[in-house]
């Protein structure tokens, strides 16, 4: 008995009963977008318009608000069956419900993307204020979440990226031509990562140290996948390359 055979008496099946055989929904990407570094709030829905909704994905894109940057007007709202979790967030504090949802995500074992920023997305600098009443930071998030220790960078120059041995066959770097990809933007401090990361990317700049660019983590009792990397300057996004490395970041954090 052939499957076409076979998928035709089904769909004859339904007809008769009236069922209905839907697709299953692509999963949905909420991006979270809040610093003025990188342009990320022009890169990342190019990004999304051109390779994630074609892959495909849904794709929520929410920004902070341009009157009061720890605002992020219908976030609470798109994490209600939010997939997965992008964030490019500098320094921000935002609103307690927010905070609430995105720790609600990785509670129950949802994926999270980090980009760049995202290492210090909910942290202050020491001498900074505490948030006001409302507002929450969370200090921590890099290593406790990330698996990273962001501790500044090296200047603006850019950085060579190389393989970690052993990682060439990882599969957030299937069709990744490394040689092809630049840091640019300034090579970020992150050593030591936390133990339970894998990295898979180096950038490395004359007469500094080499540093993780790129790492996979397990967060929380339920495992939660994340990947991130401190690539993401808006030069870093015109390479095939970084997209790519984008894409399967995205890809293995969801178990496609």
């Amino acid at each position: 008995m052939s499957l076409s055979f076979v998928f035709r008496t089904l769909l004859f099946v339904a007809a008769v009963f009236g069922w209905q055989l839907q697709a299953a929904e692509p999963p949905h990407i909420v991006i979270m977008i809040g610093e003025e570094e990188y342009h990320t709030w022009e890169s990342l829905p190019e990004f999304a318009a051109k390779e994630l909704k074609t892959a495909p994905y849904r794709v929520t894109i929410v920004q902070a608000d341009a009157s009061d940057k720890n605002q992020f007007p219908g976030f609470v709202e798109a994490m209600r069956d939010a997939d997965l979790l992008f964030i490019s967030v500098r320094r921000r504090t935002p609103t307690t419900e927010v905070m609430n949802a995105v720790r609600a995500h990785l509670a129950s074992g949802k994926p999270l993307v980090g980009l760049r920023t995202a290492s210090h997305c909910f942290a202050l600098r020491p001498r900074e204020p505490e948030p006001k009443a409302g507002l929450e930071k969370w200090q921590d998030f890099d290593p406790q979440v990330l698996g990273g220790n962001y501790t500044g960078h090296y200047g603006k120059d850019a950085a060579t990226i190389s393989l970690v041995p052993g990682a060439e066959e990882h599969t957030i770097l299937r069709g990744v031509t490394v040689t092809e990809l630049i840091g640019h933007g300034g090579l970020y401090k992150n050593t030591p990562l936390r133990t339970g990361t894998t990295p898979l990317l180096m950038g490395t700049l004359p007469g500094a140290e080499t540093e993780p660019v790129a790492w996979t983590h397990n967060y929380g009792e339920k495992k939660s996948r994340v990947f991130y990397t401190s690539l993401g300057h808006w030069d870093d996004f015109k390479r095939p390359a970084f997209r790519r490395l984008l894409l399967n970041g995205i890809a293995w954090a969801l178990e496609k």
